[in-house]
């Protein structure tokens, strides 16, 4: 939330300077995330001074250009080329001397400099609009009022606004504030506490108010009064829609808002200024002057204010005409018919309170993320409308002039009772660990508006007031009390007593760890996405199981993810889109499905992603780029780091070119090149290579695992190579398994080192060269026993193989 210190500090009976204010926020729970100056213009003007034009002459060397000297309250007179239309001597200009920066609209500084131009050196500028930030306007200087004193700070004239901007994390729950005098609240109570002397905001809600006139009555009905509570509003007439005064467009500027009209621009303020929102409607498009308060049936078509036509749910709870006609989305959005427009002289206007459920569930199901809905889902002060409405009419008149041409219309059908909460001195020492004495707490509640209804020997009972509807436990009046004293204040105990804890969970985590480290090592990033994603990523058969969202916060977060894949692609193309082509990742993440309604299942999966280069290059060697072989060589390194051996692989079926991770026929994962379909989905242009693990099923296969401890052989391996030709569509995976059926106990390792084609094979054969590493523990092996076992692999790749050996 955005917060200026100049409006904030209208508020507050006495100054604070800027960082003390902002150490006081942040003590309070309001973090303090950045502080940041504000200039209106940027520069603030510093440096530029106005100056009087003495002479004006035609420069020697330049038919559009002069020559002038120019007085600017010291020294010398400047000698300044200038190349303005309308530069005449006897003017009072705006002069950037050098030294001086100036801001062009648009474009970079630029600081002035001493210049030759076409020969003659020229001390400085006469400036223009648009290149000091004042305006848009280049068609020549500024002329200012004759009256004016040569060497007056240009500051002094124009007086800029600048300010200071705290941008504050705000916990959901703080609706009380998000507003500047919910935010001056808190700030004079911390002042009550620490200053033991009461400090009170400064009153901004009208006393003396009332109606110019009853001409122009309108009549409001609120048939669903659950979903709006309470209802008030009022007409003023005769008003002038325009330009806001520059006091009103500098306060909404500081905080992000761009001006629109008078009308609206005091809604805006007065939403950050109370947290209370407000809406404005052109009276005389309220058909009988009559304003319904009401749900309308479901399909309903309705153009919002952003001219969208929207199909309205039952549930929306819509502000009609007296033809039941909706003209805007309560507490959300405005119609476009019924807003304030530049023609329009009597408005109507509206402050209410809405239900925050209700609230939520239209601005969720619409898209419609607007700063009245936040506030309302978080919930209002009830007690407000009608003090809020009547500041609000009191500025209209103000900026807009008109007259209140009705009573204040307050439909309030079942006052809302305060919550009371009751609080004992024990248990607020158990939760902030600290000693409070009972005048401290009684003034810190009473200063946050908390009403002491009942006072015992070791109890308070509070009555909290209508800004706070998030405390309704003890623990809530804890905290408050815990922020006012300052969370920087909290005790610090000398010692600490816990209970050792037990792993329940060692393996799981231990492994995730060392895969990590792994992958790491071998240049992949390890990502986190989110695992709520987009429907429109997946085919109608899939989302059949998928799990959708009942509330979801976009039209583009509506599905628990059912695959790893696309939130993976996302991040791909994200980076891809920035430059960044060549990327490793790897993710720890879930996958969720439903069978029916109720029944959900999740399953943990390790997932990898490469595309462009392994590595980029470098003046040793030139980056690797990718590919489906590096791709099986890292989830085969992944499983064996696990102690997961004894691997095959299978083609998937119906897959294009994807390889299942098979051991003991469980499916432990799959490597696959991503099609060129799912890729366009992403807008990616270049290879992506997937690996997806079934981490739940790893997990299982790891707890089989026993970790036996061998010494190291005594005795030298003996190393063989055999060449074989064979068809070419048989796979090095055929001839492992092939050895693995012959059972020689002292092969110990079978490699793949070359894979050679040519017609010289002859048409549809190729040549794979196979290492054979021999072993035996006992003694050290004898060629013959080594010739043995090789021709027994000999013998079993012609047979099953029909492998031709190459000698």
């Amino acid at each position: 939330m955005t917060i200026s210190y100049n409006w904030l500090s209208e508020y507050l009976p006495q100054s604070i300077d800027p960082e003390k204010l902002s150490q006081i926020l942040t003590s309070i729970g309001l973090e303090v995330e950045s502080l940041e100056k504000y200039e209106g213009i940027k520069g603030g003007l510093n440096g530029l001074v106005i100056g009087e034009v003495l002479e004006c002459a035609p420069h020697p060397n330049a038919d559009k250009l002069k020559l002038t000297k120019v007085n600017i309250g010291s020294g010398e007179p400047l000698q300044i080329v200038c190349g303005a239309p309308n530069v005449a001597a006897g003017q009072k200009v705006v002069v950037a001397p050098v030294g001086t920066t100036i801001y062009p609209v648009g474009n970079e500084p630029v600081t002035m400099k001493l210049a030759k131009i076409r020969g003659v050196e020229s001390y400085g500028m006469i400036c223009a609009e648009d290149e000091i930030g004042l305006g848009s306007t280049h068609a020549g200087i500024i002329i200012l009022p004759e009256e004016l004193t040569a060497g007056t700070p240009a500051v002094q004239y124009f007086k800029p606004y600048s300010d200071w901007v705290y941008e504050i994390g705000l916990t959901p729950n703080r609706m009380d504030a998000m507003s500047h005098y919910g935010v001056a609240r808190d700030v004079c109570a911390y002042l009550t506490h620490h200053n033991k002397q009461e400090t009170r905001p400064k009153i901004i809600f009208a006393n003396g108010f009332k109606a110019d006139n009853t001409d122009f009555p309108v009549k409001v009905t609120v048939e669903n009064a659950v979903a709006c509570p309470r209802y008030s509003g009022l007409t003023i007439s005769d008003v002038t829609v325009g330009e806001s005064p520059k006091w009103l467009k500098d306060k909404l500027a500081v905080i992000g808002l761009r001006s629109i009209n008078n009308i609206v621009d005091v809604t805006n303020f007065i939403l950050h200024e109370t947290g209370q929102p407000l809406h404005a409607f052109d009276a005389k498009e309220i058909a009988g002057s009559h304003v319904i308060v009401k749900n309308l049936a479901e399909g309903t078509l309705f153009t919002t204010l952003d001219e969208k036509e929207r199909k309205l749910s039952a549930a929306d709870l819509m502000i009609c005409d007296g033809n039941e006609a909706p003209m805007c989305i309560g507490g959300v959005f405005g119609g476009v018919q019924s807003g304030v427009k530049e023609s329009t002289t009597h408005i109507f206007l509206e402050s209410a309170c809405f239900q925050s459920v209700s609230i939520r569930k239209t601005s969720v199901l619409h898209g419609l993320r607007t700063d009245a809905a936040t506030r309302f889902e978080k919930g209002v002060d009830i007690s407000n409308t009608v003090n809020v409405l009547k500041r609000a009419a009191l500025l209209i008149k103000e900026v807009a002039g008109g007259t209140i041409s009705s009573d204040v219309i307050d439909i309030y059908p079942a006052p809302k009772e305060k919550v009371t909460v009751s609080i004992r001195n024990h248990y607020l020492k158990k939760l902030s660990g600290k000693n409070y004495h009972a005048d401290a707490v009684k003034r810190i509640v009473t200063s946050l508006g908390f009403e002491i209804i009942r006072e015992g020997l070791d109890e308070l009972i509070l009555a909290v007031p209508y800004s706070k509807p998030d405390i309704t436990l003890a623990a809530d009046i804890v905290e408050e009390i815990v922020r006012i004293d300052g969370l920087d204040n909290i005790d610090i105990p000398s010692s600490i007593t816990i209970s050792p804890a037990t792993d329940q969970s060692g393996l799981k985590e231990k492994n995730k760890e060392k895969i990590a480290n792994y992958l790491a090592a071998q240049g992949f990033n390890e990502i986190f996405t989110n695992s709520i994603t987009n429907s429109k990523y997946f085919e109608a058969e899939v989302l059949k199981t998928t799990v959708k969202m009942l509330n979801n916060l976009s039209a583009d977060l509506d599905v628990l993810r059912p695959s790893m894949l696309e939130t993976g692609l996302e991040t791909i193309a994200y980076n891809i889109n920035r430059k960044n082509n060549h990327l490793q990742f790897f993710e720890f993440g879930k996958t969720y499905f439903t069978s029916e309604p109720g029944k959900y299942k999740e399953e943990e999966h390790l997932s990898l992603y490469l595309t462009g280069n392994n590595h980029e290059d470098s003046w040793k060697e030139k980056g690797v780029e990718a590919d489906f072989y590096r791709a099986k060589g890292i989830a085969a390194g992944v499983l064996h780091l696990c102690g997961i051996r004894e691997l095959y692989f299978e083609k998937a079926e119906d897959a294009g070119v994807a390889l299942q991770l098979m051991r003991n026929k469980k499916l432990l994962g799959t490597i696959a090149e991503v099609g060129k379909k799912k890729l366009q989905q992403f807008d990616i242009k270049q290879p992506v290579y997937f690996i997806d693990f079934n981490y739940g099923s790893i997990l299982k296969e790891l707890e089989k695992q026993k970790i036996v401890y061998k010494e190291v052989p005594k005795y030298p391996a003996v190393q063989r190579d055999l060449a074989m030709v064979v068809s070419s569509d048989t796979s090095y995976d055929k001839v492992e398994q092939v050895v693995k059926k012959l059972k020689l106990p002292k092969l110990k390792q079978v490699r793949l080192f070359d894979v050679f084609e040519s017609d010289k094979l002859g048409a549809g054969r190729k040549s794979l060269a196979v290492n054979f590493v021999f072993l035996d523990e006992e003694k050290t092996l004898t060629d013959k026993e080594t010739d043995t076992m090789v021709q027994k692999l000999i013998d079993g790749l012609e047979k099953e193989l029909g492998a031709e050996i190459r000698k």
